[in-house]
């Protein structure tokens, strides 16, 4: 793959620009715990050397969209077209005076003092990727060493990894000081069915309690298209067998994603059969997030209403 410069065209949106209003109504202090935000190029550019160069998807755009779902909080995933300059993640959270968090791109040898910096600006862990499309990750023992500078500051591991390198990367990941986060439901293919190697690895994983798994991206598990019906069922288990440690979110604005382009209303209908029972979706939502994410009051929303 061709490396992009300042010069490559961005590709066109992954988002749907007017997404339908859900008919399910999220519990009071909802959030999305998987979102990015892209420039705007012209004051956050891309990093030279990236993968991919996605079409502007600013703070803006993100807010509004939490606004028509009724979500007040959320975890800002710094994305890799951006590299190791966390600048468009920390100014999306001081937007919010850290109602949202976010997730920065560091290398393992960053100073501490930089580490000190980005959490006071309300970022509270590092993801790494073991994706092709996205390039060769860090070793894994190196990550699982620098998990102990993490755990020493309270953030965490973020793990997103292709399906087959779960079993292979699961001894590492267990012995992390630093709680880990696995994304997406571990990019499983839901066309493999609930008896692949893939999902039996991560049910195994999931069994050490210092792992949590995001139940997000069945737009991208599926082999069916929307609603997702072969995908849900994986997120279901997961909910119901490990509800304590389940998080949510929609991955806006999709970066890279095949398919028909997702409409992120019906991802947020669809959490009503993922979590059928309001006090699963009360954990899922809430109680699970703000336990690992420590958000600060939704004041900006709050701001908004009091105008209005």
């Amino acid at each position: 793959m061709t490396p992009h410069t300042a010069d490559t065209q961005a590709a066109p949106p992954f988002w749907m620009a007017s997404p339908s209003k859900p008919k399910l109504k999220l519990p009071p202090g909802a959030y999305d715990a998987h979102v990015h935000v892209f420039g705007p190029r012209q004051r956050f550019p891309f990093a030279d050397g990236r993968r991919y160069t996605p079409s502007d998807a600013p703070k803006e755009m993100l807010f509004a969209l939490h606004d028509l779902f009724g979500i007040e909080h959320c975890v800002i995933v710094q994305p890799a077209c951006h590299g190791f300059d966390n600048s468009v993640t920390e100014d999306a959270i001081a937007a919010t005076a850290k109602a949202y968090r976010g997730v920065a791109l560091v290398p393992t040898t960053v100073s501490d003092a930089e580490l000190k910096r980005l959490n006071a600006a309300g970022l509270c862990g590092r993801r790494f990727h073991y994706m092709k499309h996205l390039g060769k990750g860090a070793p894994i023992d190196e990550v699982i060493a620098f998990g102990k500078r993490l755990a020493d500051i309270g953030w965490h591991l973020q793990i997103h990894m292709e399906a087959d390198l779960i079993g292979e990367l699961a001894p590492a990941i267990t012995r992390s000081a630093a709680p880990v986060v696995i994304d997406h439901m571990g990019r499983i293919d839901a066309s493999l069915g609930p008896e692949q190697r893939s999902f039996s690895n991560l049910l195994k994983l999931m069994n050490d309690r210092n792992i949590w798994v995001k139940v997000s991206g069945c737009d991208r598990a599926t082999r069916s298209g929307p609603p997702y019906a072969d995908a849900v069922p994986f997120k279901r288990k997961l909910v119901a067998e490990f509800g304590d440690r389940v998080v949510w979110g929609t991955d806006w604005p999709h970066p890279n994603h095949a398919g028909p382009t997702p409409d992120d209303g019906l991802l947020v209908d669809i959490l009503a059969e993922i979590a059928p029972a309001p006090a699963q979706r009360q954990a899922l939502l809430v109680d699970n997030p703000q336990r690992f994410y420590r958000f600060a009051p939704a004041k900006r929303r709050a701001a908004a209403e009091a105008k209005s």
